[in-house]
């Protein structure tokens, strides 16, 4: 009897806008390094990327500006919530990046972050701002499939 119990990696938080504010040309699973606390109160749901970006320092990559709440039950070794926070790739994934980051003058973006067998990843994506024009003409293209599929349900 086999136990089939395999849950899809839960996400803890999502970058919605993303998607919209930027074209995602490539996307990559990295770690993150994390306090004791930030997990605990990543557990209780109190995590937030939308307003964080990537940058590289000292050949490193570090996450910017991403929010995780202080834990309830937290005391005075609590974590601080907009800290810098570390992120886990391998030296040919670290250069890919740069390069790529720096010829085609690309951002890095956190799309989500999600549990993996109780470790926190991160997807991380390079991708190019779009212009007000641009996000004209996603929404245009947003609105015409969803009353394409409205009239084929009819």
């Amino acid at each position: 009897m086999s136990n089939n119990n395999a849950k899809p990696n839960p996400v803890i938080c999502e970058n919605r806008k993303a998607r919209f504010n930027y074209e995602i040309l490539e996307t990559i699973e990295a770690g993150l390094v994390l306090k004791g606390t930030e997990v605990k109160a990543l557990r209780e749901g109190r995590g937030d990327i939308s307003e964080s970006y990537g940058f590289f320092k000292n050949g490193e990559v570090f996450l910017m500006n991403s929010y995780i709440g202080e834990y309830s039950h937290g005391n005075q070794l609590n974590h601080e919530p907009r800290r810098l926070r570390k992120l886990l790739l391998n030296k040919k994934e670290l250069l890919t990046l740069d390069h790529r980051r720096q010829t085609e003058r690309l951002t890095l973006i956190p799309l989500r972050l999600y549990w993996v067998k109780d470790k926190v990843k991160v997807d991380l994506a390079l991708a190019r701002g779009r212009k007000k024009e641009d996000k004209r003409e996603v929404l245009r293209d947003r609105d015409w499939k969803r009353t394409q599929a409205r009239l084929l349900k009819r």
